[in-house]
């Protein structure tokens, strides 16, 4: 069987379909399960373990109709089985109904007309039974796996290596995830100092890592310089994040990509939310504390909220 699922939204979106593609390939064994994503989702299936082959189409972008029609060929010349639609878009069940796969599932709403079996999208669910749902209309009926990565051996080296020069193998680390991409909202430095000062006077013994992606260079630069003895780590793909999210003792971030591989390496885990329902990211866990906004603003989460989550767990 071939399978091709048409999967828009970016590398969090991506780790949070892994339990359905898992699922497909457990009772699927023999099956080429292929995805079109986002380009800029593509790195993320660097810790998939059922996924053979990644497609690139830009869903946001303004696409032509030969940009659409280059899709239908390119899906059309591979001859899948099913195809799984997991947003919800009339462009996507059109281009779907062109290219003449015999199975094409997906939610009601919108492009539905164009499938060929349909099931209610429940929006309040938590994402990866959302979308585990689908595979119902496969003759698919088991309950929804754990989410889970498959950490490639290079990187799970690295992220040891990267203890050891940080002097952190032995000792174990609090590692934050400020997140501070314009196209998301931003939690403070003001407000991650006090919280990083918090806890390095009642737990001196611990340190607390930063990581470091390439648009975070302000606010780590800014933390330096009052937080004394904070270290930062700077992994350059997604299975370094994963491998070394999997390390700490403690994990604070927004709702971005390293909450769902925080959920998936199974560390203990504070999100700080924004305007997202935390019920959407993460799993019913004692491992897994929400801290929402009153406000349905970040920067509205007070630190002292964070600093009484953190020594109240």
């Amino acid at each position: 069987m071939r399978v091709v699922a048409l999967v828009p939204g970016g590398i969090g979106d991506q780790i949070l379909l892994f339990p359905t593609l898992d699922d497909l390939k457990l009772y699927y064994p023999n099956a080429q399960i292929d995805v079109v994503v986002e380009p800029r989702s593509k790195a993320a299936y660097r810790v998939s373990k059922s996924v053979n082959e990644v497609l690139t189409f830009d869903y946001k972008d303004r696409n032509s109709l030969a940009d659409w029609g280059n899709l239908v060929g390119m899906i059309r010349d591979r001859e899948y089985d099913v195809a799984i639609a997991v947003g919800q878009s009339w462009l996507v069940g059109l281009m779907l109904w062109l290219t003449g796969i015999p199975t094409r599932i997906g939610y009601q709403g919108k492009g539905a007309v164009f499938l060929t079996k349909t099931i209610p999208f429940k929006p309040s669910q938590y994402l990866p039974e959302l979308y585990h749902d689908l595979l119902q209309l496969l003759n698919i009926q088991s309950p929804c796996p754990e989410l889970a990565v498959n950490v490639p051996k290079p990187d799970l080296e690295w992220a040891q290596n990267e203890q050891k020069r940080l002097g952190i193998n032995e000792t174990g680390y609090v590692l934050i995830y400020p997140g501070s991409s314009p196209s998301s909202q931003i939690y403070a430095v003001k407000n991650w100092r006090q919280i990083i000062q918090d806890f390095q006077q009642k737990q001196p013994d611990l340190p607390v890592v930063i990581v470091k992606e390439p648009e975070d260079e302000q606010i780590v630069r800014s933390l330096l310089e009052t937080c004394h003895h904070l270290k930062v780590t700077s992994p350059d793909n997604i299975g370094k994040l994963a491998a070394f999210v999997g390390g700490a003792s403690l994990m604070l971030t927004t709702d971005r990509v390293a909450l769902p591989l925080s959920v998936a390496v199974q560390t203990y885990t504070i999100g700080l939310f924004g305007a997202t329902d935390p019920a959407q990211l993460l799993p019913t866990s004692e491992k897994f504390l929400a801290i929402k906004s009153p406000t349905g603003k970040l920067a509205d989460i007070s630190p002292t909220v964070v600093l009484d989550k953190i020594w109240g767990s």
